[in-house]
């Protein structure tokens, strides 16, 4: 799906957003080996977490879906049943590598595959891991999707993580749900946390301090009513928007403020963004409010780098957009996750940047942006990568001319209503 996106002049008014993906995914898979019923409002709209759901009636988990509504009949710690065919993750790698964890814990075989995107990422940091657990685990040429599953008879282990990745870290904690004793995960440096706020509130025995987590098993979870804020992830793609754009103000409600995620606002700050931010309450036990943003004043630009990396990976693609047009540029580095996600972000972005006019300089583990650049309309692409595409469909706002998106169709995998919520604020 190609699409055809012409400058605007500016963005206003107020939008609700789709919940959070991560956590979406994260109860999905949790109140599915929970006893009793989970309600889990504002569940996430795109096709990854549908991914979830699916893999998960594989499983024998009965659940219904009334809009943003999904209510899942938990089946406990012991319920869930052998798949009669291999489950399919779609191009979701946090499927893939969460779901992996509950299944090494279940004692049955079972198959996990991808579409061709995500059959090409590699495993092997949750293969690792997993077979120190006692679970028997494969892939194709030993880490690439589909990924081979022969669960049960686990042991508790204490992992350090080579590589911060929330991801891994919720792998090997899911897994040690069913685990007797207490598996231990250490991480180099913070990464999201709402794995650990969703497993306490379900009940499960759980400690967290300086970067090491703690989850005994066999565990005995409970479902629950959640409300699932708004994903502070795509809230970052209207918020550059504004920033691009001069005259822009525009207010996004209910976006969720995990500490862990929101470090993305400092970095917008840190640059020179104007962003107001009102808590307002929380959801899913995570602090929420509304966001403010206006355009106006010019980026100053700066540099991303170690522990900051890690805690925007998933906002880079737009950060470097807004670095782009910064006084002093962006440089970012430590970002070498970039090139496994579900494209080589570092080169998509870097493609997409030069063909606009920008000046980039791309290193193995991040890139140098030029700032000062007039944005051109061109051939762009998303490559097949969700974030890749919305975020230079903002950047074609911004551009002096027209400008052709091909792929545009890959923002569905997590936000299928983007270009219209985008098209419903702008002037």
């Amino acid at each position: 799906m190609s699409r055809l996106i012409c400058p605007a002049p500016g963005i206003a008014g107020e939008v609700t957003l789709p919940g959070d993906k991560s956590i979406s995914h994260r109860y999905a898979m949790l109140s599915a080996v929970a006893s009793g019923r989970s309600v889990l409002e504002n569940y996430a709209t795109g096709e990854d977490c549908a991914s979830t759901l699916a893999c998960l009636r594989s499983l024998g988990v009965r659940w219904e879906r009334e809009g943003d509504r999904v209510t899942i009949e938990g089946r406990g710690p012991d319920g869930l049943q052998p798949p009669s065919a291999p489950l399919d993750a779609g191009n979701s790698g946090t499927t893939m590598r969460m779901l992996s964890g509950i299944l090494a814990g279940q004692p049955f075989a079972s198959v996990l595959q991808g579409d061709a995107s995500l059959s090409k990422r590699p495993m092997s940091r949750i293969i690792a891991p997993l077979r120190q657990m006692g679970a028997r685990i494969d892939g194709r040429d030993g880490q690439f999707p589909p990924l081979s599953i022969r669960g049960g008879g686990l042991r508790a282990v204490r992992y350090e993580l080579p590589v911060a990745s929330a991801q891994v870290k919720s792998c090997v904690l899911l897994a040690g749900l069913f685990a007797p004793g207490e598996t231990v995960v250490v991480e180099p440096v913070e990464t999201r946390d709402h794995t650990e706020i969703a497993l306490r509130r379900l009940g499960a025995a759980l400690s967290a301090e300086g970067g090491t987590i703690a989850v005994r098993g066999p565990a005995s979870l409970s479902g629950q009513g959640t409300r699932i804020p708004s994903d502070i992830s795509s809230a970052v793609f209207f918020l550059a928007a504004a920033l691009l754009l001069p005259g822009s103000d525009l207010r996004i409600r209910g976006v969720g403020l995990n500490p862990t995620r929101a470090a993305v606002l400092q970095v917008l700050r840190r640059m020179g963004a104007r962003i107001e931010v009102r808590p307002e309450g929380q959801g899913a036990g995570e602090l929420e409010g509304t966001l403010r943003v206006r355009g106006g004043l010019p980026l100053e630009g700066g540099e991303i780098a170690g522990a900051t990396t890690a805690a925007v990976i998933d906002e880079i693609p737009m950060l470097a957009v807004l670095g782009a047009t910064s006084k002093r540029g962006l440089r970012i580095r430590d970002g070498r996750e970039l090139r496994v996600k579900e494209t080589d972000r570092i080169e998509a972005v870097v493609t997409n940047l030069r063909r606009m006019g920008a000046d980039v300089s791309e290193f193995p583990d991040g890139m140098a942006i030029r700032g000062g650049c007039r944005l051109r309309g061109a051939q762009l692409d998303s490559f097949g990568d969700h974030r890749v595409a919305m975020a230079f469909a903002v950047a074609a706002l911004a551009a002096d001319s027209s400008s052709q998106l091909r792929g545009a169709g890959a923002a569905a995998v997590s936000f299928p209503e983007f270009f219209s919520t985008l098209e419903s604020v702008s002037a």
